[in-house]
């Protein structure tokens, strides 16, 4: 059977204590760590306890990296296992730019850095991997989910089906084409569906992936259904904060973290 990737999930800020239950690792927003003693504690917390802990660097919930100086200082801090080198939101250019910077920055002994796919095409992103991995010599590599250009890879009514199948088929292609190989190591950022995870089996070098899509909707009374969900809800975890977990809304998150599981594991075995 393939090895299934490892998965986190985010979580609110007063549900924090649940993640060493319900993940296989601690994926950390640095910009909460100055936000929230809450936040901070918990991650000071799974670093003092050897939980792997991947800090990733706001751009997702920012709109553009977190600040640099903060990120070193957390950085050199918290000593995370894995960073998501900042990147910029589908621009090819200045993302290999940042990369090919930070491949030079010295981090603490044992952080794994991860780049970032950004691109506007399938073309431009062929080249930001190929550049990544084979110039910087990155050993680890991420693909965002909500690129808007996925769609175009997978014209569909429903754009996040578009979208889903687009990161698909991206990484499908790149894999047919050997730039991608077995032995590479790849992070997904989030997912405009969560039964995309199920195509995965036959990917050997989907290693980690992170979500907050189970979490966000049954904080929002969204059930998964038996293959998934055709909507996303926009809100992001940040702007979560604390949140009223009444038995329905815990039920609903419970039911969604567990759909998830078997949405994957089900895949992952046959």
């Amino acid at each position: 059977m393939p090895k299934i990737p490892k998965i986190s999930h985010e979580l609110p800020i007063n549900m924090l204590s649940r993640s060493f239950e319900i993940n296989d690792y601690e994926y950390c927003l640095p910009h909460l760590l100055d936000q929230s003693k809450i936040y901070e504690e918990h991650f000071r917390n799974a670093r003092e306890s050897g939980s792997y802990i991947v800090m990733d660097n706001s751009l997702h919930e920012l709109g553009k990296a977190y600040n640099t100086d903060r990120l070193m200082y957390w950085i050199n801090e918290l000593e995370p296992d894995e960073f998501i080198v900042p990147d910029v939101w589908q621009d090819k250019n200045q993302t290999i730019i940042n990369a090919r910077k930070w491949s030079q920055v010295e981090l603490p002994e044992g952080t794994t850095k991860v780049a970032v796919v950004q691109a506007n095409n399938y073309g431009e992103a062929f080249e930001c991997y190929h550049i990544l991995k084979n110039h910087l010599g990155y050993d680890k590599i991420a693909f965002s989910y909500g690129a808007d250009w996925y769609a175009n890879e997978f014209p569909h009514p429903n754009p996040l089906v578009g979208k889903m199948m687009g990161r698909i088929m991206t990484i499908s292609k790149m894999y047919k084409a050997e730039l991608i190989k077995d032995k590479d190591r790849v992070h997904l950022l989030g997912c405009a569906l969560p039964q995309e995870f199920s195509y995965y089996p036959d990917f050997p070098f989907i290693e980690s992936i992170d979500t907050s899509n189970p979490i966000i909707h049954g904080l929002k009374g969204k059930q998964y259904n038996s293959f998934g969900l055709l909507e996303k809800e926009s809100t992001k975890i940040d702007k979560i904060g604390i949140v009223p977990l009444e038995q329905e809304t815990l039920y609903n998150i419970n039911h969604n973290i567990q759909k998830f599981k078997t949405l994957i594991s089900d895949a992952y075995k046959n």
